[in-house]
């Protein structure tokens, strides 16, 4: 059983993927919103590539049944009902309502992850269930890959030190297990900042931007782990939690 790490979002092969649990990581800040959303109540967050899918996809809705969402540059879509803030998510703004969303990268990230198995939305804030449905698909003899959405289809240190601890903490209590150098490069990362998750954001690029920008209160909820325990699956390109009303 194998445990592999691909970095840069979309930048990944199909063998990359293919029948494989798929974890797609964009800490800052797509994957953390997308858990605030659901746990907050959205019925459903549709994951798209630009905010003129969003605008078309919306179309096929009422309006009051959807919310739109997402950033450029980091800031709020100009006419979006939401950006990409956690803290915005609230049950008031979306509970019962169906999210379409673009990101600049955790979006693309997500929407690229064909023929994988299984493919789930994973930061720090659904870290403890996400990390026992690893587990089980190893179990399960089941290869696992954690894709690191980055920043501009780069390498970003807090998604690869999310990614490692992942990979330390599902790999030590099974034998057997091989990691790519990626896998084994971001649990490196992750010892070394630990439990220091602000910390790590603060020494990686975007999350300096994002407290430049004055998104300073993002950095906190993506940093406080298990705060939304929900395990999102993406599956019929949109993304619902995965609970008694939505089975594997």
């Amino acid at each position: 059983m194998r445990i592999d790490v691909v970095f840069g979002g979309a930048a990944f092969a199909p063998f990359d993927v293919t029948g494989r649990l798929v974890a797609v990581i964009d800490v800052l800040r797509a994957s953390t919103t997308i858990a605030a959303a659901l746990a907050n109540g959205a019925r459903a967050v549709i994951p798209l590539e630009n905010s003129d899918d969003v605008v078309r996809t919306a179309k096929a809705f009422e309006r009051g049944d959807v919310r739109l969402a997402g950033e450029r540059k980091m800031l709020p879509i100009p006419g979006f009902d939401l950006g990409n803030s956690p803290g915005d998510f609230t049950r008031e703004a979306v509970e019962g309502k169906t999210v379409i969303m673009a990101t600049t990268n955790g979006t693309p990230a997500i929407a690229a992850a064909q023929g994988a198995r299984d493919v789930v939305i994973a930061s720090y804030v659904n870290y403890t269930p996400v990390l026992t449905m690893m587990r089980a698909a190893l179990r399960g003899g089941a290869d696992v890959t954690l894709v690191c959405a980055g920043r501009d289809r780069q390498f970003s240190l807090e998604d690869a030190g999310c990614a490692g601890r992942y990979v330390f903490n599902v790999s030590k209590r099974m034998t057997g297990i091989e990691l790519n150098d990626a896998a084994q490069a971001c649990v490196l990362i992750d010892r070394k900042y630990g439990d220091r998750v602000l910390g790590l954001f603060d020494a990686s690029e975007h999350g300096r931007a994002l407290r430049d920008a004055g998104f300073a209160d993002d950095l906190t909820a993506c940093a406080a782990v298990d705060s939304y325990p929900v395990i999102p699956i993406y599956q019929e390109r949109q993304i619902t939690k995965l609970g008694p009303d939505r089975e594997r």
